[in-house]
């Protein structure tokens, strides 16, 4: 039976009825629903239209395409006709057959699939020419409502079909997948899991059939009784074999269900046996156990109907587990609770749930390879507190996901090569620097990266604290990830990149004029220089100073500071409020300018006269901001260039900018808590206009 989430803090798993309504217009199915019944009309959905621009995104149709409803097709369309069943399935003109194994194994698992398609909905009274479909999106259930008009040529749906030409539920469910995806063009391509993920919110593990451990079969077959989705494929080496033909009738390179499990008295021995159907709906395997094949001879009428054998070219068809271990190369299992395959024993499971990004320049640091950009990725802290039973270690599951890719196909996203590495805490409650995987090396890590929607792995470490780091191939790759990780024990999960700590020093006191050293003194002539008579600093006089002096220096890049920014400077350092600097505030100022200057040198590793957006972070430690993932990606948004540098004037300008907004949220907080109803975090983002 499906699990239940555990997300940080108290969280029910979503059910059906929790299902967060997607439509633009805020309604829900059955709102949107009675107000076409009210108003004597049939719905038209507006988000997901009836024309090309639903269809495809980068071809035109090469025929004529007519958007019909149900009834237009045929005389009393019936939403499900005789259940919903594997034959229903049949695929059209899309390359979609991922989607449709998918397809084909939800309708094994009734509850899966009254979860995905609910039964409120038909062609009888109150048929208002809508539906809706629910599907699992990055730890949450969404409600996909749509129109029911479908893409047709010559009366005939185009795309994904019942055998039954008067049932519609399973071109309905395309339909509003294709919604959930941007467009039919959109489901062009895929693996099978990613869709049993999506009916399910269940978590994959795969198989390659030639390593598969020695009871694969006893693993099959309790994922099948369970009610886990399974599919499997033969590999491709080239994109010239795709979809070719084997001797055996097998298709390289295609989606197909696994759909049964069984032992057959063949001789007086048992064979194990397994069924397949190809969601084509035709074109099947003619090996032994085929459905024409002898050795069905040898079964009884009995033991055949038991098996449910047939000899009809439906797709479907039984093989010699020997063989399917031979033929087919990979196998996918979608696992309805974490412990589908584990003991008998009913197991509860805590799932924590972390949602990331990794951008470009701040958070998209690539894999250990990149040692000078690996750091910067998300850091999520794992406390492994509890032991297995009867064992030393912990067990436990992460599942990698990025988010949206197949969405943003239109405008040119693929699928980024994604993995992760777990490493051992050095117990410190702050981000881990580039100098530490220097000299560390990993505990665990995915088996591989690729380029999949989700990479999942079982591990087993000791307890303790660990550090586990997401991340793509290569760096300055963007995407969003969901992180989910499945223990049947306790864990605590800390992201390391979520707080906001400001430890600013307090500024020194100014030296009494009749101890000032003979350093201090020239300064105080210099100042009374450019002060004048009235021995105060405007914002204007400081622009003028701060260009002279910093455009003279060779080993910084430095464009201009603009008067904006000066008075800026002037907010922070001005204690009397008259929007001037006095003496001392000018030299505690001056003090700082000398401070971050030899602190942007530091982390100019190359010398060009700038700071690469990836140290910045380390950079703004030093002077006493650790700020949060999501706010450092703002401001590397904001302050440096197109080429993730930032010169000497940005990081003036940001450090400043930083500043104020802190000791602004701090003496605020101090005389009035009430006053303040921000985090640091939104305050800052807030006073920075970023």
């Amino acid at each position: 039976m499906p699990y239940l989430y555990r997300a940080p803090g108290p969280q029910k798993h979503p059910v059906p009825k929790d299902a967060r309504a997607t439509h633009s217009s805020g309604q829900s199915f059955e709102q949107l629903r009675q107000e076409c019944v009210q108003k004597g009309i049939l719905f038209e959905d507006a988000d997901f239209p009836a024309d090309s621009s639903s269809l495809f995104y980068s071809e035109r149709p090469q025929i004529p395409f007519v958007w019909k409803r149900p009834g237009e097709i045929v005389e009393n369309p019936e939403f499900i006709l005789g259940g919903a069943t594997r034959t229903d399935i049949c695929q059209g003109e899309l390359g979609d057959c991922w989607l449709l194994a998918a397809i084909a194994s939800l309708t094994l698992n009734e509850k899966a699939l009254v979860r995905v398609v609910p039964q409120d909905q038909s062609f009888g009274p109150g048929y208002a020419g809508i539906f809706h479909f629910q599907f699992w999106q990055h730890s949450e259930w969404l409600d996909v409502v749509i129109d029911d008009r479908l893409p047709t040529f010559r009366d005939r749906l185009i795309f994904l079909h019942s055998a039954d030409h008067r049932e519609f539920w399973s071109a309905l469910l395309e339909k509003a997948y294709a919604k959930l995806s941007g467009s039919y063009e959109a489901l062009k391509g895929g693996s099978a899991i990613e869709a049993m993920e999506d009916f399910t919110g269940g978590v994959a593990e795969s198989f390659a059939t030639k390593e598969a451990p020695e009871n694969f079969y006893e693993i099959l077959e309790k994922a099948l009784k369970r009610g886990s989705l399974v599919g499997c494929s033969i590999d491709i080496r080239n994109a010239t074999e795709s979809e070719a033909r084997t001797p055996f009738g097998l298709i390289k390179g295609h989606a197909y269900s696994v759909t049964g499990i069984d032992q057959v008295n063949f001789q007086g021995r048992n064979v194990e046996l397994i069924r397949v159907r190809n969601p084509w709906g035709q074109v099947e395997w003619n090996g032994s156990w085929s459905d024409s094949s002898s050795e069905w001879l040898s079964v009884g009428p009995a033991e055949q109907k038991r098996l449910c054998h047939t000899s009809l070219d439906d797709g479907e068809f039984w093989m010699a587990f020997r063989d399917f271990k031979t033929h087919f190369d990979k196998v996918e299992i979608c696992n309805l609770t974490p412990d589908a395959l584990e003991e008998d024993a009913v197991h509860k499971r805590e799932v924590t749930v972390h949602q990331g990004s990794w951008v470009r320049g701040s958070t998209a640091g690539g894999c250990r390879n990149f040692l000078d950009t690996f750091w910067t990725n998300p850091q999520i802290k794992l406390s492994l507190i509890e032991k297995d039973e009867g064992q030393e270690d912990c067990t436990f599951l992460v599942a990698l996901m990025q988010k949206d890719r197949r969405k943003l196909k239109r405008f040119g996203a693929n699928m980024l090569t994604i993995g992760y590495a777990i490493y051992q805490s050095p117990r410190k409650d702050e981000h881990l620097n580039k100098d530490f995987f220097r000299y560390h090396a990993s505990q665990a890590r995915s088996k591989t990266f690729i380029n999949l929607r989700e990479v999942s792995d079982r591990f087993q470490l000791p307890p303790g604290e660990y550090i586990l780091i997401p991340s793509t191939f290569e760096p300055h790759q963007e995407a969003d990830f969901c992180l989910r990780i499945f223990t049947e024990k306790k864990i605590i999960t800390q992201d390391m990149d979520g707080d906001v700590n400001i430890d600013l020093p307090e500024p020194p006191k100014p030296t009494p004029a009749g101890q000032e050293t003979d350093e201090q003194l020239q300064f105080r002539a210099l100042f009374e220089q450019v002060a004048g008579e009235d021995m105060e600093v405007t914002a204007e006089k400081l622009e003028y100073v701060l260009n002279a002096v910093l455009q003279k220096k060779k080993d910084v890049k430095f464009k201009k500071l603009s008067l904006i920014s000066c008075k800026n400077i002037i907010s922070l350092m001005d204690t009397s409020g008259n929007g001037k600097l006095e003496f001392a505030e000018f030299k505690v100022f001056w003090d700082k300018l000398q401070k971050w200057t030899n602190l942007f040198l530091q982390f100019d590793a190359d010398k060009s006269g700038t700071m690469s957006s990836y140290e910045l972070r380390t950079a703004l430690k030093a002077t006493g901001f650790q700020l949060s993932g999501r706010l450092l990606q703002l401001i590397v948004l904001r302050y440096t260039d197109e080429n993730l540098q930032l010169g000497f004037d940005d990081f003036l300008n940001c450090l400043v900018r930083l500043e104020n907004a802190s000791r602004v949220f701090q003496a605020l907080s101090t005389k009035n808590k009430e006053f303040i109803h921000l985090n640091i975090n939104e305050f800052i983002k807030l006073t920075m206009n970023i």
